[in-house]
C-alpha cells in the first residue's frame, strides 16, 4: 500500500547497505518522490565518483557531499574532549557524528524545499534518537521518515538480498556484513560474530581492523609523541602546529601503527538493551590520555573531582542525542572555565597497545616539587598535621568513645 504522498525527501546517505536500499524503497512506498541524498563527510574514506554513481543508480536525483570535518572537530570533538566525556569507556565517535549530519540535513532540506527528511537508523539503536532530536531542534515542522521502523526487512542479510534484487552492487556478502561506522574520530564494528559476548574479536583477521593493527602486530619498538594544549585544546604534535583535523589524522596513523585505541565493550543503549561493539579510536585515545595527564597538574582537587561528575553527565547527553539542549550549553560554560589554564605539554610513549606517561609540564602547574618532597619547606610544617588529623578524625573518635560507654 502506498504511503502518504510526499514530493521530495532529503536522505542522510552513507553509501552503505541500509541507505542504498532505502532509496528504491522510498520510491516504491511513498508514490515515487524525488530523493536527494546528503553525505556528511566526517573524515571517512569517500570515493566521490563511486558514491555518486551508486546514489543515482539507486534512484536519487541528486547527491550533496558536505565536508563537515572542521565543524565536527571544532564544535563537537574538542568540546567533548575538554569535558573528558566517555560513555562507559566509549569515546563517543558515532554519537558525536550524528548531530552535525542532522544539522546539515535540515539545511539542505530547507534549500531544496523538501517535505521530509529520512535516515537509515534501525528501530533498536541509539542513532535514531540522535538524528531525530537534532532535526527537531532545527526544523520541528519537517516530517521524519525512518524506514527500519516501517518496512518488512528484518536483518542486514535481508537488506543485502533486497539490494541485489534491485541491482545495487555494494561489494558485500553475508561473510563481510559487519555494521560499521567510520569517521575522522573512530571506526565501529557491530554484528555477526560480535553479537555473541563469548567470541573474541577477530583483530588479526585481514580486513577486520581498518585504522590500525592489533598489539601483536605492532612494532617491537616504542615511539614518543608530544602534544601541546592551549586552554584544553590540542594545538601541536611533536612540535608542529596543526589544525584539529590534521592533528587527529596524524595521531590516527601513529596510534594505529602501535595498536592503540582498541575497545571492546558491551554497552547500555539508550533504548534499554545491551549491545556489543568494537571500536577503533587510535588518535582519540591518545588525545584523551594526554588531556587527562595535563589536567592532573593544572586543576585543583575540588575542581578535578567535580569535573569528573560533569564528564559523566556530559557523556550521557552526547550518547543520548541531547546535544542541542540548554543543559549541554550550561555544562560547556563550566568546562570552558575549568580549561582556562589547561595549557602545556604532554609526552607519551606508545608501545604495543599501551600508552605510557613520559612527562608533562605547564606554565600553570599547581605541582610544587619542593612542597611534595620529603625535605622541610617553609610553607608546610609537618607538626601541623597532628591538629589537622585530630579535627578531621573527630567524628570517628566521638563515635568510638560513645560506643565504649554503651558497652559496644
Amino acid at each position: 500500500m502506498s504511503k502518504t504522498k510526499i514530493n521530495k525527501i532529503v536522505l542522510a546517505y552513507s553509501g552503505g547497505l541500509d541507505t542504498s536500499v532505502i532509496i528504491p524503497w522510498l520510491k516504491e512506498n511513498y508514490d515515487n518522490p524525488e530523493i536527494i541524498a546528503v553525505l556528511g563527510h566526517l573524515g571517512q574514506d569517500v570515493d566521490v565518483e563511486e558514491i555518486e554513481a551508486r546514489a543515482k543508480s539507486s534512484g536519487a536525483s541528486k547527491l550533496y557531499i558536505e565536508d563537515l570535518q572542521d565543524e565536527f572537530v571544532t564544535d563537537f570533538i574538542f568540546p567533548t574532549l575538554k569535558a573528558g566525556a566517555k560513555y562507559e569507556g566509549y569515546l563517543l565517535g558515532t554519537s558525536m557524528a550524528r548531530m552535525p549530519i542532522a544539522k546539515r540535513l535540515v539545511k539542505v532540506a530547507k534549500i531544496e524545499k523538501a517535505d521530509a527528511v529520512c535516515h537509515g537508523c534501525t528501530g533498536k539503536g541509539n542513532d535514531q534518537v540522535r538524528f531525530e532530536l537534532s532535526i527537531k531542534a532545527f526544523a520541528p515542522e519537517l516530517k521524519i521518515i525512518a524506514p527500519w521502523r516501517e518496512w518488512q526487512i528484518k536483518s542486514r542479510d535481508e537488506a543485502l538480498e533486497y539490494a541485489q534484487k534491485h541491482g545495487i552492487n555494494l561489494k558485500l556478502t553475508s561473510e563481510t556484513n559487519y555494521s560499521k561506522d567510520m569517521n575522522l574520530w573512530h571506526l565501529s564494528h557491530e554484528g555477526m560474530d560480535l553479537e555473541s559476548t563469548e567470541n573474541e574479536p577477530l583483530y588479526n583477521k585481514e580486513g577486520f581492523l581498518e585504522m590500525g593493527v592489533s598489539p601483536e602486530k605492532a612494532p617491537d619498538t616504542f615511539e614518543y609523541v608530544t602534544l601541546e594544549f592551549v586552554a584544553g585544546i590540542p594545538t601541536a604534535l611533536n612540535g608542529n602546529k596543526m589544525n584539529g583535523v590534521a592533528l587527529i589524522k596524524e595521531l590516527n596513523k601513529i596510534g594505529g601503527k602501535h595498536g592503540i585505541g582498541l575497545f571492546d565493550v558491551v554497552e547500555n543503549r539508550l533504548v534499554g538493551m545491551k549491545s556489543r561493539g568494537v571500536y577503533e579510536t587510535p588518535g582519540g585515545t591518545i588525545l584523551h590520555r594526554a588531556h587527562e595527564v595535563l589536567e592532573t597538574i593544572c586543576l585543583d582537587k575540588e575542581t578535578s573531582h567535580y569535573k569528573a561528575l560533569i564528564a559523566q553527565k556530559y557523556a550521557e547527553l552526547v550518547y543520548n542525542g541531547q546535544w542541542y539542549t540548554p543543559l549541554r550549553e550550561a555544562l560547556d560554560a563550566f568546562v570552558d572555565k575549568t580549561q582556562e589554564r589547561v595549557t602545556g605539554e604532554v609526552k607519551l610513549k606508545l608501545y604495543k597497545g599501551n600508552i605510557i606517561n613520559a612527562g608533562t609540564k605547564s606554565p600553570y602547574s599547581l605541582y610544587s616539587k619542593d612542597l611534595a618532597s620529603f625535605n622541610e619547606h617553609g610553607i608546610y610544617n609537618q607538626a601541623d598535621a597532628a591538629g589537622f588529623i585530630n579535627l578531621y578524625g573527630l567524628p570517628i573518635l566521638v563515635k568510638a568513645l560513645l560506643d565504649m560507654e554503651r558497652g559496644n
